[in-house]
């Protein structure tokens, strides 16, 4: 065979675009993080490990995942990042081999009212396309059947020049499926005139009972000088016009006290300034007034449907969209999987491995109708996971938080497999996690440590599993340990009866929940857990509720200012001096005038990314430089700030410091592990375990005797789960009675007594099917928690 015609392949060099197969930090100081430097291979399974607030978040989410954001986003026109959150390069000194990262977080989604489980992933938008080509009768385009498109007629002359030609088109109309009472909301609002204000009363003599309308404030002067009522006449004399006017008129431009102002009735003014905001985010007084003044029902009109009539009518073998989206989604892929359509067959397809996401990650007890700021932080980094599923996108970095959080011992095998598959696309898979079920997984291992705080951030061990269970790490030490179910549970001293519990997927519960002992509540997710312990047990002056909705504060806000620990320092730098607490506040008389009291400046550059410096004049401090001339025990207020919970401990119990009430805020914060915390470190770079104990540790000085605590181990590390026990343990020992919502096996084994719902989620769950004490449930491996906690057990 001649040279030219040869074919057989020769061995050819290794391709130097094959040899990026790692991503390499150098030099990673943000947070906590002590000069880190690793290498995480790409393409595989690397799980992050170590105790809380060890630094694991500061690696992966504000070093890796945040640089990849921020050079994404350099990639767009300047233009463009005008309008984008502006991002500061992380604390590092190399990054290398960084791919695109997507992140899978446990942020709550929007609490708009019309983001729906449909809406955030691609479910709906298919739904309304199906029911516009098969629907009977046909009755527009997918727009017809979204909720929160509303319908549009409008006529009037286009005028449209084609050469020299003029056409003009007189109407427009658009079908939208927005019921038009509650526009798409699925409930209205009701307003509580009585609560508006004292009809026996004239405006003069304060008849307006909302906050901030004040007799000599602007709000009032609007309606005294407007000349549409009488000030002087009670409101229950009005006429029916002078009525309509006070509480109805619309918007008219006047002038009052010789200023430009809007007239308009009392009714939509409330509306603008107080119901279209965020409940949440309202100051306590006006959020109580809220509470107080309206009443909210479903919508009489689409019967909460968010749906007009048209959308409503329209129907694919007897099941309307409003139907659809209110099944089961477990029961919707059923009922689309019997659809045989050919015309729309890739639709179906599409539609169907959608719904088979969600079944196949636990999500099937779900209803495409169900609000997404109702979703809990697992349920909702579930939901993101399900638009990734069927991504084609390949080579990328995805970037989980606890994936496991929220999840039964049952339902975790299931992720695992399905963090597999994104890593077998070819994928680079990151995984912040404590639960050993999880960690087994991975290819490889990243712990830190070895404490918290400044006692971390540092890498312990990088390497396999078993290599990991050999190290001396914590994480090492402690990944095989097993909580061992009590002998001898404590008795009860009393009862707590739920009757008839029916919320949401409840079927008529009776069930007694002791008090006295460490009741937990467990079942796979969706199986009706915290709709019988925050749906059935009153939440009366006795019940503590410490759950796990966020923490709302600023970057202003740290544990001192949360636990009113602050309170009771000021008063001793006060006294101690001879001053007014005001000045050792940050946020009021004795801030920095330069930063006034935040410590840094922010400079927003505009089309660049904003910039924090520290401030020159305080350096950081937060207060003006006189206050720091005021001490007490020898340190000045930035520096007890500064202080752990466990050197404040010390410095708060003896001395000229000598100080009971913050001697008890701190006991309680060293009691939930959380003694490694500076006093003066702002909320928002606190991870979410150390938020929950923060509100546990709040709530340990109220009065309650029933302490209620949902997935308290959530963010918490094995070593820590321990701890957490011991908290438990003496909470019941002083005489409380504490429920816990809970799927991690030590906290099952360790209870006095167990509730097990089930025997699924959704429709097939809602049932009590085991309840007993731990020992009995190992014994009988009647449900699936007893065989997964006879496994956990060694039994």
């Amino acid at each position: 065979m001649s040279k030219a015609t040869r074919t057989d392949p020769r061995p050819s060099a290794p391709h130097g675009a094959d040899s990026h197969d790692l991503i390499r930090v150098l030099g990673a100081r943000e947070n906590n993080l002590k000069d880190v430097s690793i290498e995480i291979p790409k393409r595989r399974l690397t799980v992050f490990t170590g105790v809380s607030g060890s630094g694991k978040s500061s690696l992966v989410f504000n070093t890796i995942a945040a640089e990849s954001q921020r050079l994404i986003n350099e990639t767009y026109s300047s233009f463009v990042q005008g309008f984008m959150p502006t991002l500061a390069r992380p604390e590092v000194d190399v990054l290398e081999g960084l791919t695109t990262a997507i992140i899978v977080d446990q942020q709550r989604m929007g609490a708009d009212p019309r983001s729906t489980v449909g809406t955030a992933t691609d479910a709906n938008a298919m739904l309304r396309i199906l029911f516009s080509r098969l629907g009977k009768p046909h009755i527009g385009p997918p727009s017809a059947y979204a909720f929160n498109v509303p319908s549009v007629s409008a006529s009037g002359a286009i005028t449209v020049e084609r050469g020299a030609k003029k056409a003009v088109k007189a109407t427009f109309n658009r079908t939208g499926g927005m019921c038009p009472r509650c526009e798409g909301r699925g409930a209205v609002s009701d307003i509580d005139l009585t609560q508006l204000y004292d009809d026996s009363k004239s405006l003069n003599e304060g008849a307006i009972t909302i906050p901030g309308y004040g007799s000599d404030g602007w709000n009032m002067r609007l309606y005294k000088e407007s000349g549409f009522v009488d000030p002087d006449k009670p409101i229950r004399k009005y006429t029916k016009r002078e009525l309509h006017d006070f509480l109805h008129h619309e918007p008219t431009r006047m002038k009052i006290a010789g200023i430009n102002m809007t007239y308009e009735g009392l009714v939509p003014r409330i509306q603008k300034s107080m119901l279209s905001k965020d409940k949440e985010a309202m100051q306590p007084h006006i959020r109580a007034f809220v509470d107080r003044a309206v009443t909210f029902a479903a919508c009489p009109e689409c019967e909460g449907t968010r749906l007009s009539e048209g959308a409503r009518s329209s129907k694919i073998k007897r099941i309307s969209i409003a139907d659809a989206c209110a099944m089961q989604i477990s029961d919707l892929a059923e009922w689309v999987r019997g659809l045989d359509e050919p015309s729309v067959a890739p639709l179906l397809a599409a539609l169907q491995q959608t719904l088979d996401s969600f079944v196949e990650i636990g999500l099937g007890y779900l209803a495409l109708d169900r609000p997404a700021g109702t979703l809990s932080g697992g349920e909702a980094q579930r939901v993101k996971m399900i638009r990734h599923l069927g991504s084609s996108l390949t080579d990328v970095t995805y970037v989980f938080d606890e994936p496991t959080a929220g999840l039964h011992p049952h339902d975790i095998q299931r992720m695992n497999d399905l963090l597999l598959r994104l890593r077998d696309k070819g994928n680079t898979v990151l995984v912040v996690e404590h639960k050993p079920e999880t960690i087994v997984i991975a290819d490889h291992v990243v712990d830190l440590g070895p404490g918290a705080g400044t006692g971390g951030g540092s890498v312990c061990f990088e390497g396999t599993v078993e290599e990991l269970r050999k190290g001396g790490t914590v994480t090492g030490r402690h990944f095989d340990d097993r909580a061992k179910v009590k002998e001898t549970p404590r008795e009860r001293t009393g009862t707590l009866q739920i009757r008839g519990a029916s919320a949401n997927n409840l079927r008529d519960v009776d069930v007694d929940i002791p008090l006295g002992v460490l009741a937990v509540v467990t079942g796979v997710a969706g199986s009706g857990k915290s709709s019988l312990v925050h749906g059935s047990i009153p939440a009366d002056e006795g019940v503590v509720s410490v759950d796990q909705a966020p923490i709302r504060g600023s970057r202003r806000s740290n544990p001192a200012t949360y636990t009113g620990l602050l309170d009771p320092i000021r008063k001793a730098f006060a006294k101690a001096n001879d001053v007014k607490p005001a000045l050792f506040s940050a946020n009021s008389e004795g801030a920095c005038p330069t930063c006034n009291g935040a410590g840094v400046i922010y400079t927003d550059l505009a089309m660049m990314a904003g910039v924090a410096t520290t401030c020159e004049d305080c350096e950081g401090k937060r207060f003006d430089a006189s206050v720091l001339d005021y001490h007490l025990g020898g340190r000045d207020i930035s520096e007890v700030l500064a202080m752990s919970v466990d050197e404040a401990v010390e410095f708060f119990s003896a001395g000229e410091a000598h100080t009971p009430a913050a001697q008890r805020i701190l006991a309680r914060l060293a009691d939930v592990g959380l003694g490694y915390l500076t006093l003066g470190q702002p909320l928002t770079t606190l991870s979410g375990g150390e938020r929950q104990r923060l509100k546990l540790a709040t709530h340990m000085a109220d009065k309650g005797g029933v302490y209620v605590l949902d997935e308290p181990t959530t963010g918490l590390h094995l070593a820590d789960v321990e701890q957490l026990l011991g908290l438990l343990d003496r909470l019941v020992d002083s005489g409380k009675s504490v429920i816990v919502v809970e799927h991690h096996q030590a906290v099952m084994a360790h209870a006095d007594w167990i509730i097990d719902l089930g025997p699924g989620a959704g429709h097939d769950g809602g049932r009590l099917v085991f309840e007993g004490t731990p020992a009995d449930l190992v014994a009988a491996r009647s449900t699936l928690t007893g065989e997964h906690l006879a496994a956990y057990v060694g039994a």
